[in-house]
């Protein structure tokens, strides 16, 4: 019988691996970005709160906040190297406007970043206090990524059409929820990876049975093409919430 410990790194590998494969995905938008040399429509919000996510979940993964949780801590320091290199990307070829807006968020991220760590290693004491603290404000950016396709999902049944909503992003987002449900379930068990990610799981497999309900349709958008695809960039899905 295999033993829970070797089970739970088993499937935290298996999760850091979708999750790298999450963070990789936005590639081909900054390949564009780099080759027009412009950001045109994109939004750098999406990158953003990623960065802050990742930040809180590496926090979260050290040993003094929530021990046992090294495979949390490496996927999200991973994380908040690539989005790092695609808020480097985005700066450099934004108009002025657009560098003052990454400039701003990014003082206000760490100044916000910087305030919760001080807090929690001045005022808690002991991982069972810190590990609560901080594991509700990374539910907290969690579960706000893994609602922002709820107007994606909206979208799909108002036009009866699936072309807003990349069929292999909703199966890793789907995956990726699922791997972090499991390893959070296995001993020691962990609820705050648990909820976020139970509830994206959940959102995942709405998205699937949304595409298989609507696959085979021809929405109203497909008929006449009068709106062409927008850049949407969803906030922490297009690389999704590592956990």
């Amino acid at each position: 019988m295999v033993d829970a410990s070797v089970a739970r790194s088993g499937i935290g590998i298996l999760g850091n691996i979708i999750s790298f494969g999450l963070f990789l995905s936005p590639t081909p938008t900054f390949v564009r970005i780099i080759k027009k040399k412009a950001v045109e429509e994109f939004k750098p919000d999406p990158y953003l709160a990623t960065l802050l996510n990742c930040a809180f979940w590496v926090f979260y993964g050290l040993p003094f906040v929530h021990p046992h949780s090294i495979l949390v801590l490496t996927i999200n320091s991973v994380g908040i190297a690539f989005e790092i290199v695609y808020l480097t990307i985005f700066y450099m070829y934004a108009t002025n406007k657009g560098r003052k807006k990454v400039a701003l968020w990014l003082v206000i991220e760490i100044i916000f970043f910087v305030v919760i760590v001080l807090v929690t290693m001045l005022a808690l004491h002991g991982t069972k206090n810190r590990s609560l603290v901080v594991g509700i404000i990374c539910d907290v950016f969690n579960i706000m990524m893994y609602t922002a396709p709820l107007t994606i999902m909206a979208k799909v049944i108002k036009t009866k059409s699936v072309k807003y909503m990349p069929f292999w992003l909703s199966v890793a987002n789907f995956l990726n929820g699922l791997c972090w449900t499991v390893y959070a379930l296995l001993p020691p068990f962990d609820i705050y990876v648990l909820i976020s990610n139970g509830l994206g799981a959940i959102s995942g497999l709405v998205q699937l049975i949304l595409y298989a309900c609507y696959c085979s349709c021809k929405g109203e958008n497909d008929s006449n093409d009068l709106e062409k695809p927008a850049n949407v960039e969803i906030p922490g899905r297009n690389e999704a919430a590592a956990i």
